[in-house]
C-alpha cells in the first residue's frame, strides 16, 4: 500500500476531525479519507475492486479438438 503525503486544507482537516468524532466507533483518518475517495471514483464509474479474469469464448472456435489437452504444444508454436 502507498502512503501518500497529501496537503489539506485546514477547513477540511477540521471537517475530517468532527466526521471522525461523530462517529460511534471513530476511525483513524486514513479509513476515512481512502472511503471518502473510493466513493468519488466509484460515482464517476472507476471500479476500485479489483475484476476477476473475464474469458470470452470465440463464436467460432478455433476448428481444432484437443486443445485444451495439448496447449502446451499450440502456445511453443
Amino acid at each position: 500500500m502507498k502512503k501518500p503525503a497529501i496537503p489539506l486544507s485546514d477547513e477540511l482537516v477540521e471537517g475530517l476531525d468532527r466526521l471522525r468524532k461523530e462517529q460511534d466507533s471513530p476511525s483513524d483518518l486514513a479509513t476515512i479519507v481512502e472511503t471518502a475517495v473510493r466513493e468519488y471514483l466509484e460515482e464517476r464509474g472507476i471500479s476500485t475492486t479489483p475484476r476477476g479474469l473475464r474469458i470470452t469464448p470465440a463464436e467460432m472456435g478455433s476448428g481444432f479438438h484437443d486443445v485444451s489437452l495439448d496447449h502446451d504444444r499450440y502456445l511453443a508454436g
